[in-house]
């Protein structure tokens, strides 16, 4: 199984909006759009992408041009478990995208990493790709690739 883990980009301050409610700024379209090129080549059609009903995962999602099931486990009130457990990790066949927020993601990748709770920065618009092996009767977890959009060309 495959998993990307991808938070929403650069979103705008709150200014009395609901949190739901907060949308992508200038920059944050700019990267959604850059992550979505890089991700765009590399996905198989058997993929399937998971997002919080929040606008800014919404927006953040958009440029990637692809079907997607909104769904609240991935959201604002997700935790570590309802994430893999929504995701199907890590005995899902095929890969999935998550396209959801800080610090959730971040405990995830905790998870993944060390098997334990804590937590890891991840920056705006960034993904972090695992995936699952079998080696000597054992399932393991691989880091394959962290990417920042600010890194990628336009």
């Amino acid at each position: 199984m495959e998993l990307i883990l991808w938070r929403h980009a650069e979103a705008e301050d709150a200014d009395g909006k609901a949190d739901v409610d907060r949308e992508l700024t200038k920059k944050g379209r700019r990267q959604a759009e850059r992550m979505a090129q890089w991700l765009r080549p590399r996905l198989g059609s058997d993929w399937r992408i998971l997002v919080s009903p929040a606008t800014r995962t919404l927006q953040t999602v958009e440029p990637l041009a692809r079907d997607f099931a909104r769904s609240d486990a991935v959201g604002l009130e997700a935790t570590p478990r309802s994430i893999l457990r929504e995701a199907g990790w890590p005995d899902g066949k095929g890969g999935v995208v998550v396209v959801g927020h800080q610090p959730t993601l971040g405990e995830v990748v905790a998870q993944l990493l060390k098997g334990e709770e804590g937590d890891v920065s991840i920056r705006k618009g960034a993904i972090w790709w695992f995936a699952t092996r079998e080696r000597d009767d054992n399932k393991e977890t691989i880091l394959k690739a962290v990417l920042n959009p600010d890194l990628l060309e336009d």
